[in-house]
């Protein structure tokens, strides 16, 4: 073939390469750039590097924020900021850098690519924030969440283990809001004909624990008189009416909380801490999430994280040892183990220096006993989490929050209580474990620690996103049961129209 007829075919070749070359070129920077990218936001994980939460947005930015370890907000009451109480949950320093890096540049989130979307009732302040003290302007049911300086504040102590509520409340109403940078997987609609969840928000664990008990010449506590009113308001909603509360979701961590209203909501999905004192047709596994406790120790930061030989104590607990129901394998445990020379079981609480000698001995312990008391679970086993304690979990009817997504024996020890109590056999199980195991353990625990954090705003991956994502796995199972029972009724409904 001569030199000349050889030029079109050079040239044509050329032009096909480098067509193809821009081609794959714009289609990454696509996939890279756009908002409405291909790659599904699930694909965008967090990266955990020595405590530093990395995480790439469709925007093609890699963004670097501290994940702050304990998560906290400001009193707000009638306007003024009074100096928050010791123990009160307040945000940190790294949140309010993180929600001032996201304003004046954010988008906010888009409701067609949440992965769930999420009605709220605005009921009553006297449900939500107004437990805590807040009192907004005439006809304000919600505090402005784009400030997290005049946030009203949880108390804290004990209370603090259970308040999923308060954290969920924060996440939905933030969602809107273009000040402030979180996670996309939930988002508020206005509409509830666009939901694919209906939110109830009544802080139900803290109305038990400050308005349970009777006062002065009250015949009615004002907790059994918000519940009564709750269920009046929710039965007589179109929403909970189409579908007899099945999309609803209602939040009821503590165990005894909702005590009066669970059996006439029993239909909707609750968030629970675990089944202890529930009856099976009210709560089950099949349509309810569990959620971790709120730890109450200090987190435990992974560089400053002590090692196996960095631990002296071998096995650690320190609570109630009396307990009732399944909680008496507390006691027998006790008489095994309290002579031995490197084990730490004794009475405690979290009054005085409580939690810091809990947060002292959990993280020079290699292994943290989470034993039934008068319910299955209990935040102990949160706080050997974040205190990367091997957790030993003794608790036969125990239920674990995100087990569909996580594979707790990874990084727990589980020990039937019909073994434990045989004399030797849990120390023997526990001494035999060595170094190459337990810090395989160890290193899991470190990876997976920030899937039990509460915090506000929310980050991807923590305890308040993870929620969320069981609770949209939870959604396909009842749209599969009303997919179901919709099998024949359109079919007769055409037939009653012939």
């Amino acid at each position: 073939m001569s030199e000349k007829s050889m030029l079109p075919s050079r040239f044509l070749f050329c032009l096909i390469t480098i067509s193809m070359f821009l081609l794959v070129l714009s289609s990454l920077f696509l996939l890279q750039f756009s908002d409405t990218s291909f790659i599904p936001n699930s694909v965008f994980k967090l990266i955990l590097v020595n405590s530093t939460s990395v995480y790439f947005k469709p925007s093609g930015k890699e963004e670097q924020t501290k994940v702050p370890i304990v998560s906290s907000v400001a009193s707000f009451v009638n306007g003024k900021t009074p100096m928050a109480r010791e123990g009160d949950c307040q945000i940190s320093n790294a949140s309010k850098k993180t929600n001032a890096l996201g304003q004046g540049r954010r988008k906010g989130c888009n409701r067609n690519q949440a992965h769930l979307r999420v009605y709220m009732y605005d009921l009553p302040p006297d449900f939500h924030f107004g437990l805590l003290g807040w009192t907004g302007k005439a006809n304000q049911t919600w505090p402005n969440v784009s400030n997290p300086g005049r946030i009203p504040s949880y108390p804290g102590g004990l209370n603090l283990q259970h308040s999923i509520e308060y954290w969920l409340t924060l996440d939905l109403l933030s969602s809107n809001s273009l000040n402030v940078v979180r996670p996309c997987n939930a988002i508020r609609v206005k509409n509830s004909s666009q939901a694919d969840i209906i939110f109830v928000p009544f802080f139900s664990s803290l109305s038990y624990n400050r308005h349970s008990r009777l006062h002065g010449k009250e015949k009615v506590s004002a907790n059994k008189i918000l519940q009564d009113k709750l269920v009046d308001f929710l039965m007589g909603q179109d929403e909970w009416k189409k579908l007899g509360g099945m999309d609803h979701l209602i939040l009821a961590h503590h165990p005894n909380s909702m005590l009066d209203a669970r059996k006439k909501l029993g239909s909707a999905m609750f968030v629970l801490a675990d089944f202890g004192r529930y009856p099976v047709e009210i709560a089950n596994v099949d349509k309810d999430v569990i959620a971790p406790y709120k730890h109450v120790l200090r987190s435990n930061p992974a560089a400053e994280s002590a090692t196996f030989e960095g631990r002296p104590i071998l096995v650690y607990f320190q609570g109630a040892i009396y307990r009732k129901d399944g909680g008496a394998i507390r006691q027998e445990l006790y008489y095994l183990l309290k002579d031995e020379k490197d084990v730490h079981f004794t009475f405690g609480s979290v009054r005085g220096n409580g939690i810091k000698g809990a947060s002292e001995g959990m993280a020079s312990s290699k292994f943290c006993l989470n034993i039934a008391g008068d319910t299955p679970s209990s935040n102990r086993l949160f706080d050997a989490i974040v205190s990367h304690c091997v957790p030993v979990i003794i608790s036969d009817e125990i239920e674990l929050p995100f087990e569909d997504v996580l594979d707790y024996s990874e990084f727990c020890i589980f020990v039937h209580a019909s073994d434990a109590v045989k004399s030797g056999f849990l120390l023997n199980l526990l001494r035999g474990i060595k170094r190459e195991k337990w810090t395989k353990m160890w290193e899991r625990l470190k990876e997976i620690a920030h899937h039990f954090e509460y915090q506000y705003p929310s980050q991807q991956g923590d305890a308040v996103d993870m929620i969320w994502g069981a609770v949209s796995r939870k959604i396909s199972s009842i749209q599969n049961k009303l997919h179901r029972k919709n099998r024949y009724s359109r079919s007769q409904m055409l037939l009653n129209r012939n």
